[in-house]
C-alpha cells in the first residue's frame, strides 16, 4: 500500500491547475471508534473494509520474452500515474486529503487511508457516497469536472447558451469547465487541465512503444502518448480496436459514471492486461452473430442499425494491473470500448473479458450468494459458464440497439438526451438483452441449449450481487429495475422461505418485454421515460430480506496484483 500511496502523492504534486480549498484534517479517534455508514450499511471501517475480499490476480506471463516483460513495467508506471490523475478528477480535494490520511498511524487512521484507496476518495461508493472521514461534505454530483461551487443548473444554463458547435465541444468527453477570472465558464482541454501527469504518463508509454516487438501495440502506445497531449483521442482509439498481441493495455480517459450530473466526461483509466488465446479462440463465433441479433431486436425495424461497426473484436484477457477508475470500489469485470460515436460508427467496439478478475468474483461472491438467496434445488444451477457468457452478452449488447438518434429532426446520440439517466438505462439494457441475446442464440444453435437451464437462475443470483453494489450506482440502479420488473411479470417468483427461484415459463417472455421498453426509450431520446424507468430502481422487503442475510458475503473484491508486483521487483 505504501508504493501506492507514493506514487498518488508524486503525480498528485504535477498536477492541480485549479486551486481548490484544503479539506478538513480527518478528526482524531480512538481506535475503537465507529464510523456510522447510511441506513443498512455497515456501522465500523473494518466492517466497512471487509465487503472486499483480498483475492490475488494471478497470471503466467511465463511466455513473454524479456523485452515484453519490460514493456509491462513501462505500463504499469503509466497506470500509476493514471491512478492520480483519476483521483483529482473525482474531487479536487483528494490529494491534500491523501496526504493527511498517510500521516495518521493510528488503526483508525490506517483503515480510513485503506478505505480511502478502495474508494478513491473520502466516501463510501457501496454506501450511497456517504463520508466516513469526519467533516467531509457531500460528494460533488460533477465530480471535479465543473467549477467549484457551481450547480448542475448554473452549467446547463451555460451549456444551452452556447452556439451548438461549442456546445457538443463544452459536452464533450475529454474537456473540464472551469471558471475564468471574471467569473464567467471556460473550456479546458483535458491535455491541459493535467498537463504535467499526462506528459510523465505519455513518456512511459513511448519508452513501453520502444521496447515491444509487437507492432500493433506499438502502433496504439505511440498514438496514445500522442493522444494525450493533443488532446485528439480517434487515432489511437483506432489503433487500440487494432490491437492484435499478448500484451492488451487499455489506458485512457473512457467512462462517463464519475460525472453524475451529464454522463459527459471521461475518466482516466488503465487495465494492464495479458491475453487469453485460447479463450478468446472460443468466443469469435460470437463476433460474427452481431448484426443478425440487431436484425431481430424486439423493437421496430425502422430503429435498428443495418449496418455494425466492421470489428467488432472479443477479447478474453488476464489483469496484471489496473488503475483510476479501472481499480476503485465494486471491480469491472468486462467492458466495451471505446465510447466515441465517430469510432463505434466506423470501426465498432471492442469487448473485453477480465477472466481471473471475474473468477474471483464467481468464487468468493456470487456462490456464497446462491447459497442463501436460492433454494437448494437451484444452487447446482449457478455455474461459472453461464456467469462468464453472461457477462460477454452484456458486452456485446451495448454494442448494439440505439446509439446516434434523430430527436425532432436533429441528429444526437441516447447519452446526450437522456443525460443522467443515460447510465442506468444503458447497463438495464445491456443486461437484460444480453439475456434475449442468448436465448436467440441457443435457438439457432450458435450456444449449447444446456445453457437455457442455468443461465436465468445464474442471473437471478447475480442480481443479488450487482444491488449490492448499492443503488447509487449505474449498475445497481440497473439491476434493481430488471429485477422488480422481472417479479411483477411473475416471472422472478419469492418463496415461501424468502428464497428467490425464477418462473420457467414467463421469464423470456417478460426479458424480452423489458428489452422493448428500455430500447425504445433509448431511441426516442424520451428523458422523461427514462426518469420513470430509473424511478423504479427501488429496494422490496422481500428483496431486502435476502440481502440482510448476506450480511456477512464479501460484496465483491480487492484485487491484488501479485503478477505486477513480481514483474516490479
Amino acid at each position: 500500500m505504501g508504493q501506492i500511496v507514493a506514487g498518488l502523492l508524486l503525480v498528485a504534486a504535477l498536477g492541480c491547475t485549479e486551486s481548490a480549498p484544503p479539506p478538513p484534517a480527518p478528526a482524531a479517534a480512538p481506535a475503537t471508534q465507529t464510523e456510522s455508514g447510511p441506513g443498512s450499511g455497515p456501522g465500523s471501517l473494518p466492517a466497512m473494509i471487509a465487503r472486499f475480499a483480498p483475492a490475488d490476480l494471478g497470471v503466467d506471463l511465463a511466455a513473454l520474452p524479456e523485452s515484453e516483460r519490460t514493456t509491462l513495467r513501462h505500463l504499469i508506471e503509466a497506470s500509476r500515474v493514471i491512478d492520480g490523475i483519476y483521483l483529482r478528477q473525482v474531487w479536487a480535494g483528494n490529494p491534500a486529503m491523501l496526504a493527511a490520511l498517510q500521516g495518521d498511524h493510528s488503526s483508525t487512521g490506517l483503515a480510513r487511508l485503506r478505505y480511502f484507496l478502495i474508494n478513491k476518495g473520502p466516501w463510501s461508493r457501496l454506501d450511497a457516497e456517504a463520508p466516513f472521514v469526519p467533516r467531509v461534505d457531500a460528494k460533488p454530483g460533477g465530480a471535479n469536472f465543473y467549477p467549484a461551487g457551481a450547480t448542475k443548473a448554473d452549467v446547463e444554463r451555460w451549456f444551452a447558451s452556447l452556439p451548438a458547435a461549442e456546445r457538443r465541444r463544452a459536452q464533450g468527453f475529454f474537456t473540464t469547465v472551469r471558471r475564468a477570472p471574471d467569473g464567467t465558464f471556460l473550456l479546458v482541454p483535458y491535455a491541459v487541465e493535467y498537463q504535467g501527469e499526462l506528459a510523465l504518463a505519455a513518456t512511459h508509454l513511448r519508452a513501453a512503444a520502444a521496447t515491444t516487438s509487437e507492432p500493433t501495440l506499438k502502433a496504439f502506445l505511440e498514438t496514445r502518448a500522442a493522444a494525450f497531449l493533443s488532446n485528439d483521442y480517434y487515432a489511437s482509439d483506432v489503433a487500440w480496436m487494432e490491437l492484435d498481441g499478448a500484451i492488451e493495455p487499455t489506458i485512457g480517459p473512457y467512462e462517463v459514471y464519475e460525472d453524475t450530473w451529464f454522463a459527459a466526461k471521461a475518466a482516466y483509466e488503465a487495465f494492464i492486461t495479458v491475453r487469453d488465446d485460447t479463450e478468446t479462440g472460443k468466443l469469435t463465433r460470437f463476433s460474427a452473430q452481431l448484426q443478425g441479433l440487431e436484425n431481430r431486436l424486439p423493437i421496430a425495424a425502422a430503429l435498428r442499425n443495418p449496418k455494425l461497426g466492421a470489428l467488432s473484436p472479443i477479447r478474453v484477457v488476464n489483469v496484471v494491473y489496473s488503475a483510476g477508475d479501472a481499480n476503485r470500489g465494486v471491480q469491472t469485470a468486462a467492458f466495451n470500448l471505446p465510447n466515441d460515436e465517430r469510432v463505434v460508427e466506423q470501426k465498432g467496439t471492442k469487448r473485453t473479458m477480465l477472466k481471473n478478475t471475474q473468477e474471483a468474483k464467481f468464487r468468493l461472491v456470487l456462490q456464497p450468494i446462491a447459497q442463501r438467496a436460492l433454494p437448494a434445488a437451484d444452487r447446482p444451477r449457478v455455474t461459472f459458464d453461464a456467469f462468464f457468457t453472461h457477462i460477454l452478452m452484456h458486452e456485446l449488447m451495448h454494442g448494439l440497439g440505439p446509439n446516434t438518434i434523430t430527436v425532432r429532426g436533429q441528429k444526437t446520440t441516447v447519452r446526450a438526451q437522456l443525460k443522467d439517466t443515460y447510465s442506468t438505462l444503458e447497463e438495464a439494457k445491456a443486461d437484460i438483452a444480453g439475456l434475449w441475446a442468448l436465448h436467440m442464440l441457443i435457438d439457432d444453435g450458435v450456444i449449447d441449449r444446456g445453457l437455457a437451464d442455468t443461465m436465468y437462475t445464474t442471473f437471478l443470483a447475480s442480481t443479488f450481487r450487482s444491488i449490492r453494489f448499492g443503488t447509487s450506482s449505474a449498475h445497481g440502479r440497473g439491476i434493481a429495475i430488471q429485477l422488480n420488473a422481472l417479479l411483477d411479470a411473475g416471472a422472478v417468483v419469492v418463496n415461501s422461505d424468502g428464497t428467490f427461484r425464477i418462473e420457467p415459463s414467463r421469464i423470456r417472455a417478460a426479458v424480452a418485454a423489458l428489452t422493448t421498453e428500455i430500447m425504445s426509450a433509448q431511441a426516442a431520446g424520451d428523458y422523461d421515460k427514462a426518469r420513470a424507468l430509473v424511478a423504479r430502481a427501488t429496494v422490496r422487503p422481500e428483496v431486502k430480506a435476502v440481502l440482510d442475510r448476506l450480511a456477512d458475503v464479501p460484496v465483491d473484491i480487492a484485487p491484488r496484483f501479485v503478477a505486477a508486483d513480481a514483474l516490479m521487483q
